[in-house]
């Protein structure tokens, strides 16, 4: 009975016990669809990865809260590793506080709050992890930067794969971005409003505002949940990164984490300007 009490009285997002297999199977047929005619999706590099390994994903992700790529990537690992298998996504804490209701088909999923605590609980349970560091900044980026990896200098992941001694193993796509036609952002205007006494709505800084192009609203404003265009889409798993030290010490070291964190990132852009270009020749 205690147990019970306690699972209830645990905030959606903060366990590893809301993931349901059987949900996740029920969604295939949908996804299914979503990956082979809507979206078209051709990936590649799912031999990178090895059943019993477990890594730490790192993703730039695109098209709005939507983030279909996001999606077609779990549907791969569904597809190659089955259901039972977990691997846990960290999804934005505003998702969880202020859309409960795809929060929780979110926590059924496997998607936990974007909290160190989470991070840490599920990395260690044996699971791996998907992470996308950029956040709002990177999903509602404006178009003309949809090739470009964009983490917002955020480095939380990096002292996470060398705490827990796990590869990072970089997930990046394109045609993502054009399911959503983000033109430009002007969270600086607002934020200069801010400053000059103008309240954040619902009291809650909204990290973006964009203006964009996208269905079911025409144009708009604003970080609002979205319906992608049917653009086309190709997704990498590309070779895991293995840094030369891990441990607590190499997580503390400002300078080694600065270096393994532009790694990272330059190899994702190195990989993403190579999709990038094979998609043009297709």
């Amino acid at each position: 009975m205690l147990q019970e009490k306690q699972k209830r009285e645990t905030k959606l997002g903060w366990s590893l016990d809301e993931r349901d297999p059987q949900f996740i199977e029920s969604l295939m047929p949908l996804l299914s669809f979503l990956y082979n005619y809507y979206f078209r999706v051709q990936t590649s590099g799912w031999d990178h990865i090895q059943p019993e390994q477990k890594v730490l994903f790192v993703g730039s992700h695109n098209g709005g809260l939507s983030a279909p790529d996001m999606a077609m990537m779990m549907y791969d690992w569904f597809r190659k590793f089955g259901f039972e298998k977990p691997v846990y996504g960290l999804m934005h804490p505003h998702v969880w506080q202020f859309t409960p209701a795809i929060a929780k088909i979110a926590a059924k999923s496997g998607a936990v709050i974007a909290h160190p605590k989470m991070a840490y609980a599920a990395l260690r349970s044996g699971a791996s992890v998907l992470v996308y560091p950029g956040g709002a900044e990177d999903v509602f980026r404006p178009h003309h930067l949809r090739n470009k990896i964009y983490f917002a200098g955020r480095q939380g992941f990096i002292k996470l794969a060398l705490r827990e001694n796990v590869p990072i193993v970089p997930v990046i796509s394109t045609g993502a971005h054009d399911t959503l036609i983000v033109l430009a952002d002007f969270y600086k205007i607002l934020q200069q409003l801010h400053e000059w006494g103008m309240p954040w709505l619902f009291g809650v800084d909204p990290v973006v505002f964009p203006i964009y192009l996208g269905l079911p609203w025409g144009l708009a404003i604003g970080p609002l949940p979205n319906i992608p265009l049917p653009a086309p889409i190709q997704t990498r798993v590309c070779k895991p990164i293995i840094f030369e030290r891990y441990g607590r010490d190499a997580a503390s070291d400002r300078l080694y984490v600065n270096e393994c964190y532009e790694l990272v990132v330059n190899q994702m852009q190195q990989e993403l300007d190579e999709l990038v270009k094979l998609s043009a020749k297709n």
